[in-house]
């Protein structure tokens, strides 16, 4: 594993010093775990439902590639820049499909399930949900990141203590605490 994570930093610098064959190099090395998250992405958020874990691996790249200078530092870093990525691609589509020439909210889809009265899972508002944890990375960076990574991201409680370099009891209690201030915050 540290081997691993060793080589994916170098690539990483190598790349972002010019070198775009190392990106060659770089992706079949993060390729899986990006799609896992994707994927994870996807299914914990409704309303998503046309978009694949390639797709949204690709919008991701389309962003870092067209960032310009980006200083993506090493393994830890690339999956958390790429875990924001991804949930802006996300809430850029849900406001896009709140946009008035899509109906501006007003029109709503019914599926099957919807139009028999049988009881389903509310989505996520994800704009409210992003201006939330800006609030949060304002008042602790690492709490937001802990959300980020354990609920758009999907990782463990020990993965997210291993890429924050941190205690998995510090992540344990950030994590209460920053869902206990999103409840409060997005009144759920």
């Amino acid at each position: 594993m540290a081997e691993r994570e060793a080589e994916v930093t170098q690539l990483l610098q190598q790349w972002q010093g010019g070198d775009a064959a190392s990106l060659d190099s770089l992706l079949p090395l993060v390729y899986d775990e990006l799609r896992r998250i994707a994927a994870h992405e996807l299914r914990s958020n409704r309303g998503h439902e046309t978009l694949q874990p390639t797709a949204l691996i690709n919008d991701v790249f389309v962003r870092l590639l067209g960032a310009g200078s980006l200083d993506i530092s090493n393994r830890k870093h690339l999956y958390t820049t790429a875990a924001k990525l991804m949930r802006q691609v996300l809430i850029d589509r849900a406001r896009a499909q709140l946009r008035d020439k899509r109906g501006g909210g007003q029109w709503q889809r019914a599926d099957f399930i919807e139009a028999m009265a049988l009881p389903i899972e509310q989505s996520t508002d994800l704009p409210a949900l992003d201006q939330a944890l800006d609030a949060l990375a304002g008042l602790d960076a690492r709490m937001a990141q802990i959300v980020e990574l354990r609920y758009f991201v999907g990782l463990e409680v020990s993965e997210v203590a291993v890429l924050l370099g941190v205690d998995e009891r510090t992540v344990y209690r950030d994590w209460a605490m920053a869902r206990a201030w999103l409840r409060q915050r997005l009144g759920d």
